[in-house]
């Protein structure tokens, strides 16, 4: 009897190195098995073009690095730097702070034309001091606190309220003398300083204007749209085609 080709495709192949089943005996029919690989690229984890991005954040997009201090240490910096510029803004407003010179006569103390001018200048100063030293810490520390998130843009701001304070308790400390007792001892012709102090609690809010101000101009120049990716992913359409 005479055997069909090997060729035919109504008969089944022989085994055999050529016929694609294992041969009886062999170590892939003993227990290996045959397993097909799956047609098309596969895209497994690792750090190619698409490799899985962390839950909710965009394509392409850098992760966000880690702050680099604690929240508590970060608030502890930040309000100790505020305490000392406090001081230091207190004690210049203390030193050079215009004051009205009261005139001394029968009647008591007097302004002049002159003095009227420099009444509110304690106002202006510690709001240029306030302002100016705010302005460049706010900044500083804003940069410094800028992986920490919107969050840092609220410890900067009770860091500024805090300096504000110093520096008003600082410079009364230092340099509030109630007008009344140097009448009362005073001769006329006598030249007598007006106490130091603030007319009203506006200039207090310079140091957070200045501070919330540093924020957002900080803010404004480090922001940048999320990057776009620059590679596509392959549709199911376009997937290479099988060779046979």
């Amino acid at each position: 009897m005479s055997q069909p080709p090997p060729n035919d495709p109504t008969q089944p192949n022989p085994p055999g190195p050529w016929s694609g089943q294992p041969e009886p005996g062999s170590s892939a029919q003993a227990g290996q098995g045959w397993s097909s690989a799956p047609s098309g690229p596969v895209y497994a984890g690792g750090g190619g073009p698409y490799a899985p991005q962390a839950f909710g954040g965009s394509f392409g997009a850098a992760p966000e690095p880690a702050p680099k201090l604690p929240w508590s240490r970060a608030i502890a910096v930040t309000v100790a730097v505020f305490l000392v510029a406090g001081a230091i803004a207190g004690w210049a407003w203390q030193q050079y702070a215009p004051l009205a010179q009261y005139t001394i006569d029968e009647k008591g103390g007097a302004l002049g034309e002159e003095q009227m001018t420099r009444v509110f200048g304690p106002d202006g100063m510690f709001v240029a001091i306030g302002f100016l030293a705010a302005l460049v810490l706010g900044a500083g520390l804003f940069w410094w606190l800028r992986d920490y998130g919107p969050w840092a843009v609220a410890v900067v701001c009770v860091g500024s309220v805090v300096g504000s304070a110093v520096a008003w308790g600082v410079g009364m400390l230092l340099g509030h003398d109630p007008l009344e007792p140097r009448l009362e001892a005073a001769k006329p012709g006598d030249l007598l300083s007006a106490p130091l102090e603030l007319h009203t609690w506006t200039p207090l809010g310079s140091w957070l204007v200045g501070a919330a101000l540093a924020a957002a101009i900080i803010a404004a120049l480090t922001w940048r749209a999320e990057p776009v990716a620059t590679t596509s992913v392959p549709s199911a359409s376009e997937s290479p085609a099988q060779v046979k």
